[in-house]
């Protein structure tokens, strides 16, 4: 496995500086994890990708596809936009 997979991760450093300058940024260990998770699992995809697509055409296509569930779920963990089983358990009464 390569080293650029763990490249993203240093997206993470973004929060991070934001939680020490700022106190609207409120990250808990759990958020660091479940985007840092993300992150990795998203560059897993692109890489694999990348080295088995045929063409520019479906390479490209592939990776926008991936780029759309991880925004989708992104939101979804975030802010609970679709309220999905798995992130909303926190808003139920």
């Amino acid at each position: 496995m390569s080293k650029r997979i763990f490249y993203p991760l240093f997206l993470l450093l973004i929060p991070l500086v934001g939680m020490a300058i700022t106190d609207e940024i409120n990250w808990s260990l759990f958020d660091f994890i479940g985007m840092g998770s993300l992150l990795i699992l998203l560059s897993i995809g692109i890489n694999f990708v990348r080295k088995r697509a045929k063409n520019l055409i479906n390479c490209v296509l592939y990776i926008g596809i991936l780029v759309l569930l991880f925004i989708l779920l992104w939101a979804a963990l975030a802010v609970g936009i679709f309220y999905p089983p798995f992130a909303s358990w926190s808003f139920r009464k």
